[in-house]
């Protein structure tokens, strides 16, 4: 699609176009807002949108077309031209060219070169740029039109900032923790909640995905928690590890800190400026990771003001477009191509902290009508001191379907599988402990009685996580699989083994179960854990034998 061609039809025929797009009430639309319905719809589609006019470069690196329609003067409908597509053509200003496209890059910390952007709104040629030491408020470069360019741009926090086009989830949000990777995957450019009652261990889950998922950069936004809280992590992050560098964490971390005490449109704004903040670093083709601690703060926040303003009171006394905010808010994430033909994505991981832990109120159902992960904290679990606390039968993924077939190029061809059973042990567990609680264990028949001491093995080896622990804070998706395929293997050899003759309690009790067990806190675990499943599945056999 042309832009130029698109600008010269008329209403009528827009109307036409955006019909046979299948786009919503185009009549209402103005004109300006059909034209971007349209090319929104195209570009999510995946096809090309082209558009002619004569290169400005910026100071900063990146350009602008300007348009012979508007004398070559800045425009709001000019497009971008990157820094990295500006190096590759080695175009210069007044160079002619298609398309959409950094005019300068600085060293933000060891870990993340932060490149200087065109504005996406600006255009027009570039008639000075400098090069040396500046501060962000420095003039480094001016257009023809008397703009002035500096180190830092300006950004309206409740207007996206625009890409080329979206891609579909397909590549996971590796985290490091077995029950979200193994269980609830989340996909780069992904939605997640995690709504749990107090002491659950939202913040404390949010701040290991900021530590250790596989996203360049992370935006923390404490938005109206407790005073306490935010110091903690203000003192904790700058001491923590990179593990990907070595170097301090906070040299890839933005921290936005909003506490319970400050003023009440202070904390409604500061979701939006995480966000923002977050696009701003996807546009220079960085994977980042946004937690907002928490929505819940956020929404009390925009009914204070509501109330304050005198508007109509929806349930709870939230404002009437509370969930239509809660959707734009999330809508926001994504993996796209960015303007200059970068991949970059922003995923949002927000915490939801119900009152009373019940999700039923309007913040919980208004986020899960939008978010495809829902990783459900269990008070009970927390309780006895299962961590993460997140309940296995009450989270969801949608993204699975996505992510099977990464899943089965980079770690094994039977992943997906592999998650299946092992999910499908815990439904029956579930099912079972009904049973057990009326009658105990002991009445059931052997093969249940294995299927439970299976799903007691899932619960404490590979779903309890001690995000504490130097060694098992993080582990390595190849790690997952090979542990998940450990508990197969131990209820194959198991099951084998009772068909033969063995005894429960025998199989149960080896002394290579309990070593494969306690072996995930050691260093060196990947590359010994195949030794220990062939021990263990050899003292199964000698079970046999014995009897």
């Amino acid at each position: 699609m042309n832009l130029q061609e698109l600008k010269g039809k008329e209403p009528e025929e827009l109307l036409k176009q955006a019909d046979k797009l299948g786009i919503e009430n185009p009549s209402s639309l103005r004109k300006q807002d059909l034209m971007f319905a349209i090319l929104k719809t195209v570009a999510e589609e995946g096809e090309i949108i082209t558009g002619l006019g004569v290169i400005e470069i910026m100071q900063d690196g990146f350009g602008f077309l300007r348009s012979s329609e508007s004398n070559y003067l800045p425009g709001p409908d000019d497009i971008y031209i990157s820094p990295s597509q500006i190096k590759k053509f080695s175009l210069r200003t007044g160079d002619s060219v298609e398309g959409g496209q950094t005019i300068g890059t600085v060293q933000e910390t060891p870990t993340i070169s932060h490149k200087i952007l065109v504005p996406p709104m600006s255009s027009g040629k570039v008639t000075g740029l400098k090069k040396g030491t500046y501060t962000i408020d420095d003039v480094i470069g001016k257009l023809d039109d008397g703009t002035d360019l500096k180190l830092m741009q300006l950004w309206p926090v409740r207007v996206p900032r625009p890409y080329n086009k979206k891609f579909r989830p397909d590549i996971p949000l590796v985290t490091g923790t077995r029950t979200l990777d193994g269980l609830f995957p989340i996909a780069k450019g992904g939605t997640a909640a995690i709504p749990g009652g107090f002491g659950t261990g939202k913040t404390v889950t949010q701040q290991t995905l900021a530590k250790w998922s596989d996203a360049q950069i992370v935006v923390y936004v404490g938005c109206g928690e407790r005073g306490n809280e935010m110091t903690e992590v203000l003192t904790e992050f700058p001491h923590l590890k990179d593990p990907k560098t070595g170097g301090p964490l906070m040299d890839r971390t933005v921290l936005i800190a909003n506490t319970s005490n400050m003023p009440v449109a202070a904390r409604e704004a500061s979701v939006y400026t995480g966000i923002t903040l977050a696009e701003y670093y996807r546009d220079q083709g960085y994977d980042v990771a946004m937690m907002a601690d928490s929505t819940s703060r956020w929404a009390e926040a925009m009914r204070e003001i509501s109330s304050r303003l005198e508007e109509m009171p929806g349930e709870e006394g939230y404002p009437a477009y509370l969930s239509s905010r809660i959707a734009e808010f999330y809508e926001r994430a994504g993996r796209v191509e960015t303007l200059n033909g970068d991949d970059g994505s922003v995923t949002v991981i927000g915490a939801v902290s119900p009152p009373g832990g019940d999700i039923s109120e309007p913040v919980s159902q208004g986020t899960l009508r939008i978010v495809k992960v829902f990783w459900g904290l269990d008070a009970g679990l927390a309780r006895q001191r299962h961590f993460p606390a997140i309940n296995w039968l009450n989270s969801y993924s949608l993204y699975p379907q996505s992510l099977d077939q990464w899943f089965r190029d980079n770690i094994a061809q039977d992943f997906p599988e592999v998650r299946t059973q092992i999910s499908g042990l815990l439904q029956v567990e579930a099912e079972l402990q009904e049973i057990v609680q009326l009658v105990g264990s002991d009445a059931l028949p052997v093969d249940q009685q294995l299927t439970l001491e299976v799903a007691r093995m899932i619960r404490e080896f590979f779903l309890q996580q001690n995000g504490f622990h130097e060694v098992d804070a993080y582990c390595d998706i190849h790690l997952q699989y090979k542990m998940a395929k450990a508990i197969l293997s131990f209820q194959d050899a198991a099951k084998s083994a009772m068909a033969n003759g063995g005894q429960l309690n025998d199989v149960v009790n080896v002394p290579a179960r309990t070593d494969l067990m306690r072996g995930r806190f050691e260093k060196g675990y990947v590359d010994t854990i195949e030794g220990m499943i062939k021990s263990m599945n050899e003292e199964i056999a000698n079970t046999v034998e014995e009897n």
